[in-house]
């Protein structure tokens, strides 16, 4: 007999979300770039679109990854 499907609302909510957000030392260490430029980044609203926890910035892997992937799009062929 198989068993129903889990109604733990902490369940459901973990399986939407990345087992770890991303902070602005790991994007600047991902694309190389002085920290300072992933803020500018999010000033100018170029970067990642990331969110903030309190006094601290987060950003979503999954977001990021398409923010790169976008880019890379954009970017004219050599």
């Amino acid at each position: 007999m198989a068993t129903p499907p889990s109604t733990d609302p902490r369940a459901i909510l973990r399986s939407g979300l990345p087992d770890c957000y991303l902070t602005p030392d790991d994007i600047a260490d991902m694309f190389r770039v002085p920290k300072e430029t992933v803020y500018q980044w999010r000033k100018k609203r170029l970067g990642p679109p990331g969110f903030r926890v309190g006094k601290h910035l987060r950003y979503d892997p999954a977001d990021v990854q398409r923010w790169k992937q976008e880019r890379m799009a954009a970017e004219p062929a050599v």
